[in-house]
């Protein structure tokens, strides 16, 4: 039985004028980590400077008065708009910095420089965006305070927590002298979470509920049940509400991120193309 063999045929490496082989390949990553790394926390550091100064505006504007300072809605709006800001400077002047600061690339098509330095921005605000969030997430929502609806997102529990034991509370208001103690309002605070969870108040805990409101307040049985379908409907709204506002905030959220995104990459060309245009300094010019 004959076998056949196949040839292979090889092409030489390529040389240059003397001879030597050439490499396709660069020695050097074509990503400048140092710069990435330098604009990134210019970016989280501006990012948090901004969040003070916009923190601190927000709380000249608001005032225990009700006929004084900007409502509580006009400053979740202002703090919304003003974090779309932040993000637009700290990304951009971060960008900037990068593609300034990286490395100089020879031999390279001007459309893979400008390729380049699209990445390096959006590495800054993707390297920026995570440092925030890993070290900077409790000062930035502490500087915000909780007249924010940005920082009631982060907050989200212990907002919905006090606001469950306001309406709790506020089923046992009489001028009877007894008064619930403290385990019956956690079991019922208990039992409108569990509902507020399954959209609709129980007949069997909507009567143990009503039962004890009567029995602490000294309302007839039908005045307590009323009670407690009227709490339970207000404790709905306040967390439809709630609910609205934390979605609105993270979509204007989503919209910042990624504008920031954006002006952290043009930026990064912008300082990557006058960082190629400077000429290097030699030294003769250098002691005139």
């Amino acid at each position: 039985m004959a076998t056949s063999t196949v040839r292979v045929r090889t092409e030489p490496p390529p040389v240059d004028v003397t001879g030597r082989p050439t490499h396709n390949e660069a020695a050097a990553s074509a990503v400048s980590w140092a710069a990435v790394a330098g604009g990134a926390f210019a970016t989280a550091a501006l990012s948090l400077s901004l969040l003070a100064l916009g923190a601190g505006a927000g709380l000249s504007s608001l005032s225990p008065w009700s006929a004084s300072g900007a409502s509580p809605a006009t400053v979740g709006v202002g703090a919304l708009l003003w974090l779309t800001v932040v993000e637009l400077i700290s990304c951009a002047i971060g960008g900037y910095v990068a593609g300034r600061l990286r490395t100089k690339w020879v031999n390279v098509h001007s459309d893979d420089v400008y390729f380049r330095d699209t990445a390096h921005g959006f590495l800054v605000w993707a390297v920026s965006l995570v440092i925030t969030a890993a070290f900077l997430t409790s000062a930035a929502g502490a500087m915000v305070g909780s007249e924010s609806r940005v920082a009631n997102a982060s907050r989200g529990e212990s907002v919905v927590s006090d606001a469950n034991r306001y309406f709790v509370d506020s089923l046992f208001r009489s001028e009877k002298a007894t008064s619930a103690d403290e385990a019956l309002r956690a079991e019922i605070a208990m039992i409108f979470s569990h509902s507020l969870r399954e959209r609709e108040l129980s007949p069997a805990d909507k009567n143990y509920v009503a039962e004890s409101v009567a029995l602490h307040t000294g309302l007839s049985r039908a005045e307590a049940d009323q009670r407690v379908s009227d709490v339970f409907t207000r404790e709905q709204q306040a967390a439809d509400t709630a609910r609205k506002a934390v979605a609105h905030s993270l979509y204007w959220l989503f919209v910042a991120l990624l504008l920031g995104a954006f002006c952290a990459s043009f930026a990064a060309t912008i300082g990557g193309k006058q960082r190629d245009h400077l000429h290097a300094l030699h030294l003769s010019q250098s002691r005139i």
